[in-house]
């Protein structure tokens, strides 16, 4: 599957890519921008590359590769907690620090929301951004989410609880 813009290139997971998600899994900083906060084995990310069907409805959910147009690989976007029945998904989003502010946020946001209006046919996607994050909030933002319900102490980093906030891009 390959979804493409002027600006980036979706892709499969692909067995090369396995130190890219160990490093982005592992990496603590990140953390408390979603909702891990445990380290994983390179045997359990091989095991996820080797054993998802990249069928969103057997798995639930999807993770794609994001290249730009020179080939770099600039991060990583998902779809997960899908439910088909009521038709929404979670979005997932880390860009690699070098490709920051770029404008490559936008452009995934909004390629992830065509793929989930015109092939999935979701009626929604949401994301829970961790209020202390300025950047993802405005970034979600500009991208049409809105802001539906701030929870408090919804993530917790491993030392402490943050609250955050549920956006929601509505189709």
């Amino acid at each position: 599957m390959t979804l493409e813009s002027s600006m980036i290139k979706l892709r499969a997971i692909e067995p090369e890519d396995l130190d890219l998600l160990y490093r982005i899994e592992n990496d603590r900083e990140l953390w408390n921008v979603g909702t891990t906060n445990v380290p994983y084995s390179r045997y359990a990310l091989h095991d996820y590359v080797a054993h998802a069907s990249d069928d969103i409805y057997m798995d639930r959910q999807v993770r794609m590769i994001i290249e730009n147009n020179e080939g770099d690989i600039v991060g990583i976007v998902d779809l997960v907690n899908f439910d088909p029945g009521n038709r929404r998904a979670e979005v997932g989003l880390i860009v690699l620090d070098a490709f920051r502010r770029r404008g490559y946020g936008r452009n995934i946001l909004s390629q992830i929301a065509d793929y989930a209006l015109n092939v999935l046919h979701l009626h929604q996607l949401f994301a829970y951004i961790d209020l202390r994050n300025e950047a993802s909030y405005h970034l979600f933002k500009v991208a049409g989410y809105k802001e539906s319900v701030r929870i408090k102490d919804w993530l917790y980093d491993g030392r402490e609880y943050h609250d955050a906030v549920m956006m929601q891009l509505l189709f």
